[in-house]
This record gives C-alpha cells, structure tokens and sequence, in this order.
C-alpha cells in the first residue's frame, strides 16, 4: 500500500503539466510499438538487446494502472523490468523510479526535467542550438569533478563539435568542502565581469585544488585574475560583498529540488546521470543524437 500511495502522488504531480488520465480502472488503450520506442529511449536500450514487451495486467499495488513486464535479453543476460501504465494508454511508471518517476510515451520522457532546469544567467560553451545540452551540478573542490572537468572541456568539443553545449550550475557541498561556496562566489563575480573568462577560472581552481585553503583563497584567486586581465579592484568588491552568493543559494536550491547528494550531477538534455568516464557519457550522447535524428 505504502508503493502505491507514493507512486499515486507521483502521478498527481506529474499530471499538473500533462492531459488528464483516462477514468481510473479502464482498460488502457496500449500502443506496443510506442510505448517499446520510449522505453529503449528511456532505459538506454541499445539496438541489440531484444525486448519482450508483456500484456498489460490490471495492477494490485497502484488502482487504476495496469502493470507491464518487459524482458530484456542480450546472449546469455537478461533481465525483467516492471512498468505501470495508466488508463490513458500513456502515462508511464517506471518501477524503480529514476530522476523522472513519470513520464507520457507520446512525449520526451525528460521534458519535466528540461522545463525545471534554469539556463539563464549560467557559465556555458558550446553553441547555443547544439542538439545537446549537458548540465553540470558541479562542486569546485570536489575531487570527482575535477577528474570529469577533462572530459566536458577537452574531449566533449573535440568529438562532438558544434553538437555538444555546456551549462555550469553551483552545487557546492559545504559540508564536506570549506572553501567551495567561495570559490563559486569567485567565480560568478569573473563570470558577470567576462562570462569567458569563467571557464579559465573553472579550470584554474581544478588544476590548483590542493594549494587552495580557505585562509587564501582570495589572495589566489585576485593573483590569477591579475595574470589573466581581469579587473582585481572590481573582483575583489565582488568577493568581499559576496555580490553572487544570492544567485550561488538559487543554483543550491534548484539542485536541492532534484534530489541532488552528490556531485559531478549532469543532465544530458534533461537525462540525470552521475559523473561518466568517457566512454559512457559517448554512449549517452549518441544515444540522444539517433533519438533525434530519428524523431526528424
């Protein structure tokens, strides 16, 4: 009962931004071949795994949803997936609900994410209508980040040029890095004083991670943006006025709304994974890139 009471809740604020579901209880109206097509999308199914699509089966553990087995088979592997689908033949549960516990067949399942996501007024590369968007929840002292900023600054353009953007959002972790929240202050006051400037920041603080403590953090950072053409005086006002820190608390508590514990976060045009190697995030990213190459 507990399962159903939170996925009904799901539903209910999921559906605020979808068409109303169908009367509860009636038989759905299943489009196999669709709901199949977003659920590879979806799960990230590559083209060799074999899927088994089940009948759909009126659901003890949610009223008014009926239950879909999926099998999953590549050679020797497999595996049995469980999704819900409403009376409406659309809205889709997954089980074991990810960062988008919801979503219509019919639709991008990831667009919840995308309308919640605030681009504006953030650091960012790459063009602004590349087919993909990346966006890191990232943490300047963070270990993690600092071994994933190699792959989004470097290897990301060379292999995807003109396709890939980049969008920077603060997710500093204060509780376990002392110096991260002011090293995002930092490097928002570069930012609002040359929006490219902030990626060399970005860079700087992850290539210097351990000669940087709270005690001189400052002094640092002024003495790199001395070397760098940055106005000090005007940086250095920035910093002591904590001028950025309003917009610093804003990308807090978007990624406190997500659910976000950990960083490097990203959102692969609205997908949320965690930090990648390479290989991996290549695999999301061509992923996205056949979904819309097939959409067109």
């Amino acid at each position: 009962m507990k399962l159903a009471v939170v996925l009904l809740m799901t539903v209910s604020a999921w559906a605020q931004t979808s068409t109303p579901a169908a009367s509860a209880g009636a038989k759905p109206s299943f489009d196999r071949a669709a709901f199949e097509s977003s659920i590879r999308y979806y799960d990230l199914v590559v083209a060799g795994v074999t899927m088994k699509v089940g009948d759909p089966k009126p659901s003890r553990s949610l009223p008014g949803f009926s239950e879909v087995s999926v099998h999953l088979a590549l050679g020797n592997d497999a595996r049995d997936e469980l999704y819900y689908i409403a009376s409406d033949g659309k809205t889709v549960i997954p089980a074991e609900a990810g960062s988008v516990p919801a979503f219509n067949i019919t639709r991008n399942p990831f667009q919840i994410n995308l309308d919640r996501l605030i681009l504006d007024n953030q650091p960012s590369f790459g063009p602004a209508n590349a087919p993909v968007t990346i966006v890191e929840f990232g943490d300047l002292e963070c270990p993690s980040c600092r071994a994933e900023a190699p792959i989004l600054r470097n290897l990301l353009p060379m292999f995807y040029p003109n396709k890939v953007r980049v969008v920077f959002k603060d997710f500093p972790l204060e509780s376990i890095h002392p110096w991260a929240r002011a090293a995002s202050d930092a490097a928002r006051c570069v930012f609002h004083q040359n929006a490219a400037a902030f990626w060399k920041i970005y860079d700087w603080f992850y290539d210097t991670q351990d000669e940087i403590m709270p005690e001189n953090l400052t002094s640092k950072v002024l003495e790199w943006a001395g070397k760098n053409g940055i106005d000090t005086a005007q940086l250095g006002r920035c910093i002591e006025t904590k001028a950025t820190d309003a917009e610093v608390t804003r990308n807090l508590n978007e990624a406190h709304a997500f659910g976000l514990k950990g960083t490097p976060t990203l959102f692969v045009n609205g997908r949320k994974i965690g930090g990648l190697d390479f290989q991996q995030l290549q695999q999301v990213i061509d992923a996205e890139l056949s979904h819309q190459a097939k959409a067109h």
